[in-house]
């Protein structure tokens, strides 16, 4: 399928997905790692760039809607942006932690 740029390299549907995953809705932890990761603003950001409805990526995510041919491009995006606000997260959690751990003097 198609490629779309982002950070300097390119993330192709195809590197993530293999042909038994077409036609099925997405696994249960992909869904819940995506649901954990991900912001309406990135639905609707990937939904601008991939050309792929907000509802229908939400439906595929939610796994109300199989992965196609189609749609494989902005999950494959969705994941990406997952993968940089999960990095994200650790580190702004690693510094509330070190910062929590200075009030309990622990």
């Amino acid at each position: 399928m198609g490629s779309m740029k982002n950070a300097g390299f390119v993330i192709k549907s195809d590197d993530i997905f293999s042909p038994e995953d077409y036609g099925k809705p997405i696994s249960e932890r992909l869904s819940e790692i995506l649901r954990r990761n991900v912001s309406k603003n990135d639905y609707a950001n990937i939904a601008i760039r991939s050309n792929v409805s907000f509802s229908t990526i939400r439906d595929v995510v939610y796994r109300t809607n199989s992965l196609t041919k189609t749609n494989a491009q902005a999950i494959a995006l969705l994941i990406h942006a997952a993968f940089e606000n999960s990095i994200a997260h650790k580190l702004l959690v690693e510094g509330d932690s070190l910062f929590l751990g200075t009030l309990l003097k622990v």
